[in-house]
């Protein structure tokens, strides 16, 4: 067993521990190239470019139009279309990873560093029935598996990459590295990432408290081939020892997770097949770790995600092909606190929040893309699926009738004398049409109906007492949530529209989308705590109608192309949200406002420069339910450089150029400032002050 000891200064944390996997090697990565659009909202990006740290897979998506809540370092929850979490099916090589934490400390882009990535596809509303259930905003599917073959029998080393980066505020490091053997029939690569850093500071100078993580994650993949046959093994492996959540009232203490992937391919006579099994298992602790967030209470949980995907294509006719396939995914979790030893209110018992959770998901699908002319395709399909989920008899701290816990005590037995068995039944239904009018211009047009049936939390959480409920919900708003065990699914039916044109020199995207959602998951409010600038609401779980809609638009231009002078290229891009309750017409909880960036791009040789301008309009439409803050609007200026000479890549940048003090729109309110000082209420999560930044990579042959 190999340690290694690396603290940063001002680290309040134990050393970290690496196990023999860990250190394989240390990896350095980049950021993914952007690749044209085939289909309806979808995005690819393959290759590599700028370098990152293991949560910048989050980065590379928003350039891609991805938006982002904020959580810890590593990991933030996505938006699309003004929805968020688990309304997006994230899909890992096929693995749907459920939240292991009631605040979804740990969602599954955490899992995987943007160096470990080959491809991803997004595709927001209109998703093709073949990508996945389970949700009503999209799917972000993420695929790790590219095993390389050589010409030699005899397996030898291809290729090894090593790098380092460097960002300013906050002390951030960023260590990654890889390397890759193969042979005619044997391929062997391993990637890794290794990320630490302190609290950042925003504009003004000050720490933004409780924003320190530390992160690695590790990859190795096996593959065989003979002929047009292909099978394949990832082993991946996680490790935070802590993660800050300032915008939560507890933080990652520890997070490891193993995962196994068995993918095999092979072609038929009369088709593809693809089959893939997965499993990945989670323990993962909340309590605190940091004197900018002090404060005594473990809470464990563990988690097993099993699911297997079984797809067969086949070519038809007239350039048509026909994909069906079965589908199975199930999630099982334990969630408790144990007893404090001492506290009256939290003990002598565990608090069991969740016992023995499951959540099962069986599907079958059939989905057909058809070519009916040289410039009409369509692709539709239906999805039926079957999601069934139970839990266990639960226990308070303690079984006092009276006092501050007896809400927890009656809850608990109320929620034990309750059915708890649930089953839903889903029918998924997807349309979309792409026209090309002539060489430059692409109309797209898509319908689907989308459901998701509710998450464990959703269902199970019982709590009543104010410590309990408040240590439940992933919006970052320092309210408390309640479950309810009989909430119906979520039914989406979306209406989305693109106009695309593409010449030499320039590229234009139009893209609007309507959504009307029946019995979307919202809340009531049950109640308060606290008063004055202080108070909160206890929130319960409850259905509501809801209607999303909004329009995006980007560009692209090539200005100029000189020889002497190099290559000036402009892109810009804008994009409004709005979300309402229909019975009320209030606003949904946090919506980004408008907003829009331009970016002028050069490249002379060598060198490639980019700095870009971003606007973000201010918040005024707020959810009174959740007490969401208004936030007024800003501009940040971002520079960024690089240089590649043979093996040897190196990068330099100046993020918020000119130090703007900014709140993040969609960053929640700063509860680790509230535990220090609760004279101003629950304030507005900051965004990063100015960041110089620095990296190298070699490539090694």
């Amino acid at each position: 067993m190999l340690h290694m000891h690396y603290v940063m200064p001002g680290r309040q944390c134990t050393a970290l521990r690496y196990s023999s996997l860990s250190l394989l090697l240390l990896v350095s990565c980049s950021a993914l190239s952007e690749a044209a659009n085939a289909q309806l909202e979808v995005i690819e990006v393959k290759g590599l470019n700028w370098q990152t740290s293991p949560g910048d897979s989050q980065q590379l998506l928003r350039a891609k139009g991805v938006d982002f809540s904020a959580a810890g370092g590593v990991s933030a929850l996505p938006v699309l279309n003004g929805m968020m979490g688990n309304r997006i099916k994230v899909l890992i090589d096929g693995s749907d990873i459920g939240a292991a934490c009631a605040n979804e400390m740990n969602p599954p882009l955490s899992y995987i560093s943007a160096n470990q990535i080959n491809a991803v596809t997004v595709v927001a509303g209109i998703s093709p029935v073949s990508m996945g259930g389970d949700n009503i905003a999209g799917v972000i599917s993420v695929s790790s598996f590219n095993p390389g073959f050589s010409d030699s029998d005899k397996l030898s080393h291809q290729r090894s990459y090593l790098g380092n980066r460097y960002q300013s505020n906050g002390d951030a490091v960023n260590i990654t590295g890889g390397t890759e053997f193969s042979s005619k029939q044997f391929s062997l690569k391993y990637d890794g990432a290794y990320s630490d850093a302190n609290s950042y500071r925003d504009g003004n100078d000050d720490k933004v408290p409780d924003t320190l993580y530390r992160a690695q994650n590790h990859q190795l993949v096996g593959a065989w081939q003979d002929g047009e046959e292909q099978l394949a093994v990832k082993l991946s492996h996680q490790y935070i020892p802590f993660q800050g959540f300032a915008n939560q009232y507890m933080d990652m203490t520890e997070n490891q997770s193993f995962g196994a992937t068995l993918q095999y391919q092979r072609p038929l006579a009369d088709g593809d097949l693809l089959a893939r099994v997965n499993w990945q298992g989670i323990k993962h602790e909340m309590g605190f770790f940091s004197a900018e967030k002090p404060g005594t209470m473990p809470m464990l949980t563990d988690s097993d995600d099993y699911s297997y995907q079984l797809h067969w294509q086949t070519a038809i006719s007239n350039g048509s092909t026909l994909k069906v396939g079965h589908e199975f995914y199930q999630f099982r979790l334990n969630d408790i606190w144990p007893a404090v030893p001492g506290s009256m209110m939290m003990g002598p018992n565990d608090y069991i929040n969740i016992n023995d959770g499951k959540r099962r998901r069986l599907a079958i699908f059939a989905e057909l893309n058809q070519q009916l002319t040289a410039k009409l395709l369509l692709n539709y399909g239906a999805r039926l699926e079957q999601v069934s989920s139970n839990t266990g008899d639960v226990q308070a701290y303690n079984n006092m009738m009276m006092g501050m816990m007896a809400a927890d005590a009656v809850a608990a037995q109320a929620f034990n004398q309750q059915d708890r068995k649930q089953s839903d039944t889903l029918a998924d239904l997807s349309f979309s049409a792409s026209y090309q009018l002539d060489d430059a211009q692409q109309l797209q047009f898509g319908l689907a109906q989308k459901n998701r049936a509710p998450n464990l939390y959703e269902r199970y959480s019982w709590g009543q007492g104010q410590m309990a409920i408040t240590m439940i919900g992933w919006f970052g708003d320092g309210n408390g949530y309640i479950g309810d065990i009989n909430l119906k699914p979520e039914t989406a039916r979306t209406l989305s529209i693109a106009y695309l044109y593409s010449s030499d020199n320039t590229m234009l995207q139009l893209r609007p989308f309507y959504t009307k959602v029946a019995d979307f998951i919202d809340v009531s409010i049950a109640g308060n705590f606290n008063t004055g600038d202080n108070l909160r609401h206890r929130l319960q779980f409850v259905n509501l109608d809801a209607t999303l809609y909004g329009i995006g638009a980007s560009g692209q231009w090539l200005l100029a192309s000189d020889a002497r002078l190099g290559q000036w290229q402009l892109q810009a891009e804008a994009k409004v949200n709005r979300a309402t309750r229909d019975n009320s017409n209030e606003p949904l909880y946090q919506q980004r406002p408008f907003n829009t960036s331009v970016q002028l791009q050069h490249q002379l040789g060598k060198l490639q420069t980019a700095l870009k301008w971003q606007w973000q309009d201010g918040k005024s439409r707020l959810d009174s339910r959740r007490l969401e803050n208004p936030t007024a609007s800003y501009a940040l200026l971002d520079l960024n450089s690089q240089w590649q000479h043979n093996q040897l890549t190196l990068s330099f940048g100046i993020s918020n150029l000119l130090d703007k003090d900014y709140e993040l729109p969609l960053g929640g309110v700063n509860i680790a400032e509230y535990r220090q000082d609760n004279s101003n209420g629950f304030s507005q999560l900051k965004g990063a002050g100015r960041s110089v930044n620095a990296g190298i990579r070699f490539n090694f042959m």
